[in-house]
């Protein structure tokens, strides 16, 4: 094990351990444990206790950098590894798993089964305690430890997953790589600003791909809840509110970004719903009755469906299918017409 020794107040702390070479074990797991109560300390993260196996055959390589109250560990684990029956005590973190190769399968909270996170993708949850967990073998991971007092607001009880080559993840794999390279050299300021860094790309990775308050990715997040609402359209419960609880946001700031780009979210979904109507108004395989249109498509009756679709298009319901069928062949419902661009007031 090579380390360098943590500032005095703990901001920092940076080791390596290879425990791959034959008969290194179960030093190698005792010089992992030493570096990690160290340089990072057990205020960060307590390891847990280990299985009997997983003391018998620890072969694992990697790379740990602590910054201020976070820690990044990049791990290539020849064994599996699986913690002791009782994992330990409580915790209040946030913890992210980013696996490149093998799997890592985490206990889950009471009342819930366990979590598998496998080869190219990545999760990230709150924990308040210490979870049991099992690695494959041949596992190489990423396996982030940050502060909750930021990140615990935005993910609540919710686990987020998703691909470890996303833009996000992509960029924040590169700066966890750039930290491990000059941890050893910042100073106090680098080090907090290291963390702080850290906390706003995961808050980026859990929200979705957008920032609650940046005015320049209103577009992204304006079509994250179209693409949404259209998969959506027929659900009673399809809202504004719906919709900002889905991506991560308030719903004001939805209302803020549909805004930027000159629409409105409640008219956005009265349009594309209106547009499915009119479609199946003449759709050749049987058509529903203006009252099961108005249901299907969350009207509130056949009056305020025919008022609303004179209102878009000029006709009624009955008026437009007959004028189709006596003028062209029924429209296809084409990709451009589920994308919404083609169809404007």
């Amino acid at each position: 094990m090579h380390g360098t020794g943590a500032e005095a107040d703990g901001a920092r702390g940076v080791f390596e351990v290879d425990s791959t070479a034959p008969g290194s074990a179960p030093r190698g797991l005792d010089a992992f444990r030493r570096g990690w109560e160290t340089q990072v300390g057990d205020d960060v993260f307590q390891l847990p206790a280990f299985s009997p196996d997983t003391i018998g055959d620890f072969r694992v390589k990697g790379n740990v950098a602590k910054v201020h109250g976070a820690a990044i560990a990049d791990l290539h684990a020849a064994s599996a590894t699986r913690t002791a029956d009782v994992p330990g005590g409580d915790q209040d973190l946030v913890a992210m798993y980013v696996v490149r190769r093998g799997s890592w399968t985490l206990g889950g909270p009471p009342g819930h089964g366990d979590q598998t996170v496998s080869a190219g993708q990545f999760l990230v949850r709150h924990l308040g305690r210490l979870t049991a967990f099992e690695t494959s073998a041949h596992l190489t991971a990423k396996f982030l430890v940050l502060p909750s007092s930021e990140l615990k607001p935005l993910l609540g009880t919710r686990v987020v997953t998703g691909p470890a080559d996303s833009a996000e993840m992509r960029l924040l794999t590169a700066l966890t790589d750039m930290i491990h390279t000059t941890v050893a050299d910042l100073g106090p300021a680098g080090v907090v600003a290291a963390q702080g860094t850290l906390i706003e790309l995961t808050k980026a990775v859990a929200k979705g791909r957008f920032d609650d308050v940046e005015p320049r990715l209103a577009p992204a997040l304006t079509q994250a809840a179209k693409d949404l609402a259209n998969r959506r359209l027929a659900d009673p419960e399809l809202s504004p509110a719906m919709l900002a609880r889905e991506l991560s946001v308030s719903v004001r700031t939805l209302h803020r970004a549909f805004a930027a780009v000159g629409e409105q979210v409640t008219t956005y979904i009265r349009h594309r719903r209106l547009h499915e109507a009119r479609l199946a108004l003449v759709a050749p395989s049987g058509r529903l009755t203006i009252s099961e249109l108005a249901a299907h498509w969350q009207f509130a009756d056949g009056s305020h469906f025919t008022r609303a679709f004179k209102k878009r298009y000029g006709q009624t319901p009955t008026e437009y299918a007959r004028s189709t069928e006596a003028t062209s062949p029924p429209p296809s419902h084409s990709l451009a017409d589920s994308a919404w661009p083609a169809v404007r007031a």
